[in-house]
């Protein structure tokens, strides 16, 4: 099945891609799958088309494929992700969700399928962030819930909450907040899809990345049929394929 076609059910059966759209409990043969939308290149909509496409996505439906379950994709904002996976709007979420400990204490997660690295963001003619600690005392534009929300506050940066990457870089630029924590693979797409030279990377944050699928504390069966849909990916190479697709490298392997 298609991404479009699996968008189109989910419109048709439930009236929209809000956050509200996915309503109610799945079943067997219906994988749920929340996700932002508008987080190139990992889920965003083509320009072209308007479908709904993306690194996370094309791997959530080939993890459906593989289980031989319809996708439908519920799209919200990533403040709310979490909160609707706990009230069983959907099964899983898909949006480079980082795995903390803070976070492994409330879900359970996927083997991961991204390892990726943090950077600080800044505009390009300011010169005070070269570090990670620099950011100390800044104001940094973060989705709340995020794990470079929690990295940013860590380093004790004032949050500026945002709805995601997008705003996050207008309001750099627009000399609202001094810095954004995010991931370096987000910002080189932006960069390469702009060309953006307002903005450029200060810091990369040591420590890698890694991105899972989401599930509730409930759901250890799904959890289990979902990792071991990934190690298929892994081992015939969808995965690699993928992120050669959207990276230009595998970032499915640490």
């Amino acid at each position: 099945m298609t991404v479009a076609l699996a968008t189109a059910l989910l419109l048709t059966s439930c009236g929209g891609s809000s956050d509200d759209a996915g309503g109610g409990s799945g079943s067997d043969d219906v994988l749920r799958v929340a996700t932002e939308g508008t987080y190139a290149p990992f889920s965003f909509h083509d320009p072209e088309s308007n479908e709904l496409t993306g690194y996370d996505v094309e791997v959530a439906q080939a993890v459906g494929d593989e289980l031989g379950m319809q996708v439908e994709f519920s799209e919200t904002q990533f403040d709310a992700i979490f909160a609707g996976l706990e009230a069983d709007r959907y099964d899983v979420i898909a949006n480079q969700i980082g795995v903390n400990p803070e976070r492994q204490a409330k879900y359970l997660f996927s083997t991961p399928y991204t390892y990726s690295n943090g950077v600080v963001i800044t505009r390009a003619d300011d010169t005070s962030v070269s570090s990670l600690a620099d950011i100390a005392g800044k104001s940094s534009a973060q989705s709340t819930t995020s794990n470079f929300a929690e990295v940013a506050t860590g380093a004790g940066a004032t949050i500026e909450a945002v709805e995601g990457f997008t705003q996050a870089i207008t309001l750099l630029k627009q000399e609202r907040v001094d810095v954004t924590v995010n991931d370096s693979l987000a910002f080189l797409e932006y960069q390469k899809t702009t060309g953006d030279q307002d903005v450029k990377i200060a810091a990369e944050i040591d420590d890698a990345s890694e991105s899972a699928f989401a599930f509730r504390k409930d759901e250890t069966d799904l959890q289990t049929r979902v990792d071991g849909a990934l190690e298929t990916l892994k081992a015939d190479g969808t995965l690699a394929e993928l992120s050669e697709k959207y990276f230009g490298e595998d970032v499915s392997a640490e």
